[in-house]
């Protein structure tokens, strides 16, 4: 199924995102906990960008394969345009159009000294364009920025380049993380302003170690509502607290943003069924035929 279709059936669409683990031998735990998510009625799992075979570690398609085809989980694949070209692009269409996957989210990747920027997928809308022309089969998604991309003039500009994704045939959207649901609210409202008429996935990752915290939180740019300063400064050192203060906030941030009514709430779990089972317990009464 196309996940523009999940968008038109349900008031809120329920997301979990993963990631393929570096090294081969990890894929067999992942399994089980995909198997393990699956019993949270996700709408759809979502596939972090993996090369896999030379490169080690499992790939995307494997990921995605394993969803589709033993779980029975709708998987949205990851492909980015930093390090390919038409050539290596068209083989990773093929092997995914071959495993009977549907949905793919075209990004540009993120700057890095071991990928180079590509010559044929500048942004992350060049690669929705050549996709959207020689695989009219794919679903295609898109990433958005609450509060506007690193690079990006202004919040206002970015949006404005949201429209060529739209235009280039992006049929949904994804958040990066945010912890502050007032920018997601703006954002919202000035991309519809703009002619943005695409379904948005509010994306949340529960702050639940101690290594989130610089990892994961000063690399996303997101802004720190006082209330999340105040739980990681008082349970930082004390990591039962934080888990449980972690889980607490994300539930309380994706309950706001289900009833504010957001077109889904797209969790990232980090690949830990125990933080996606205890967030789901959390939001299951608001999500429609779960309760």
């Amino acid at each position: 199924m196309y996940i523009r279709q999940l968008f038109a059936q349900k008031p809120c669409v329920f997301s979990i995102e993963v990631f393929p683990p570096k090294q081969t031998s990890s894929f067999e735990s992942l399994q089980q906990g995909l198997r393990q998510m699956k019993a949270l009625n996700p709408d759809f799992i979502s596939v972090t960008y993996g090369a896999g075979g030379s490169a080690g570690g499992v790939s995307t398609c494997q990921v995605a394969t394993f969803l589709k085809n033993e779980l029975g989980v709708e998987p949205l694949a990851h492909l980015i345009c930093m390090g390919s070209d038409k050539e290596k692009m068209t083989a990773s269409l093929d092997e995914l159009f071959a495993a009977g996957i549907q949905n793919v989210l075209a990004l540009r990747g993120d700057r890095s000294p071991y990928r180079a920027p590509s010559a044929d997928f500048p942004h992350a809308s060049d690669l929705a364009a050549f996709i959207r022309g020689q695989y009219g089969s794919f679903g295609i998604s898109g990433a958005c920025y609450p509060e506007g991309h690193a690079e990006a003039e202004s919040l206002a500009a970015d949006i404005r380049n949201l429209r060529i994704k739209q235009e280039a045939g992006v049929s949904h959207l994804a958040t990066q993380l945010f912890f502050d649901n007032a920018k997601f609210y703006r954002f919202v409202n000035m991309a519809r302003k703009e002619g943005i008429d695409l379904p948005i996935s509010a994306g949340v990752m529960p702050i639940v170690r101690k290594s989130q915290i610089e990892r994961t939180v000063a690399l996303s740019s997101a802004s720190l509502p006082s209330e999340f300063t105040r739980m990681i400064s008082r349970y930082q050192d004390d990591e039962a607290s934080l888990f449980e203060a972690g889980i607490d906030y994300a539930v309380r941030q994706l309950r706001d943003l289900i009833e504010g009514g957001a077109d889904g709430v797209h969790l990232y779990a980090m690949n830990s069924p125990q933080v996606a089972a205890r967030v789901y317990e959390g939001i299951r009464d608001l999500l429609p035929g779960r309760a």
